[in-house]
């Protein structure tokens, strides 16, 4: 689904680097967000969505234009993205933070903050305050008021912390669980569910902190960080803290995933943090690395091929290695290379 503003590009470069590493994946286009809704569709049309039904994973590209701010949820390009997270209990999103090493000069902390950073953020993602009912505006003796509910049960606590217990496991073996367990109800749950699941895996080393204290310490201390695991709404803030500390949103790929898929598989979906970036489409001078780096944790998620996907990712490090620059991460004065020419850059690393 290439979605709206600069998705198209990115997206198109990112499939063609999936084909060149599996030529078997069968890639099908559909429209999603505002270009279905410039069509007279809704946001997630219905062909869209009996594609999803018979596909291994989602690759997409972002939704949201100008346009449509100010309307209702359900007029939105957005509004696709909310009911596939729904609809397919897509409930964990996965967000790997990493430093390319030449890029450090493009992060707003000093270098030497963010050398060799490397962490992931493991955000509940169809949970919490986002979906708890009752959610309204509403008068009460003549006064406005709003309500937003926050609740969590331990099963959908569980099976969150899980998935980043695995890959702490599998990384460097430290899980750093966040909460607000000084004040809200839900939290002191999520400690409790967190700190009973750590017996399953000695040889991870847990810790916990509170959200404000964790969003202070991915400043001052970001490489200390390996997996973190949050709820929804720390998770949304946390996420993005940790994804400018970068200095590029164009290089951060992401995944939700949930229950479904075949054994050793996952349905998900897969997409480039960045965002439209409308005043940019058109131009072949976004950066693709996001959507390709999608599109590797694609292939390891949903189609259990790691080899493929380190073959990417492989790719993509000697490109930045090699000098390999587009516009906003280009050193002040350096040379910046067009969408299509960093593609092809990595293409030929493969």
């Amino acid at each position: 689904m290439p979605g709206d503003g600069i998705g198209p590009e990115v997206i198109a470069c990112a499939a063609e680097v999936l084909r060149r590493v599996r030529p078997d994946v069968e890639c099908t286009e559909a429209p999603v967000g505002g270009a279905a809704l410039g069509a007279g569709l809704p946001a997630l049309p219905v062909e869209t969505r009996a594609l999803c039904d018979r596909s291994d994973a989602i690759l997409f590209g972002s939704v949201g234009l100008p346009q449509y701010d100010g309307l209702p949820l359900a007029q939105r390009p957005e509004y696709a993205l909310f009911l596939l997270r729904r609809d397919y209990e897509l409930y964990a999103n996965l967000r790997p933070v990493r430093v390319f090493p030449g890029l450090e000069e493009a992060s707003s902390l000093r270098p030497e903050i963010v050398r060799g950073l490397d962490l992931i953020v493991v955000r509940e993602l169809t949970g919490g305050i986002y979906y708890g009912q009752p959610k309204e505006q509403r008068t009460v003796d003549g006064v406005d008021e709003a309500v937003d509910t926050m609740i969590y049960r331990a099963p959908e606590i569980e099976r969150i912390a899980r998935i980043a217990f695995d890959l702490a496991r599998e990384r460097r073996k430290h899980l750093t669980s966040v909460d607000k367990q000084n004040i809200l109800e839900t939290s002191r749950l999520w400690r409790r569910v967190v700190s009973t699941m750590s017996a399953e895996y000695p040889d991870v080393r847990l810790e916990h902190l509170l959200v404000d204290n964790a969003a202070m310490q991915l400043v001052a201390r970001p490489g200390d960080f390996d997996v973190i695991v949050t709820e929804n709404m720390f998770g949304d803030i946390l996420s993005d803290e940790a994804a400018i500390l970068t200095g590029s949103l164009g290089t951060l790929p992401s995944a939700s995933i949930g229950a479904g898929g075949s054994p050793g598989r996952q349905f998900g979906l897969y997409e480039p943090i960045g965002g439209t970036a409308p005043d940019l489409a058109g131009k072949d001078v976004a950066n693709p690395t996001a959507a390709i780096l999608s599109a590797a944790m694609l292939l390891r998620h949903s189609l259990a091929d790691d080899a493929s996907a380190a073959r990417i990712e492989r790719a993509v490090d000697r490109a930045y290695a090699d000098g390999l620059r587009t516009a906003e991460v280009a050193r002040s004065g350096g040379a910046a290379v067009s969408t299509r020419a960093f593609t092809q850059g990595v293409l030929a690393r493969l």
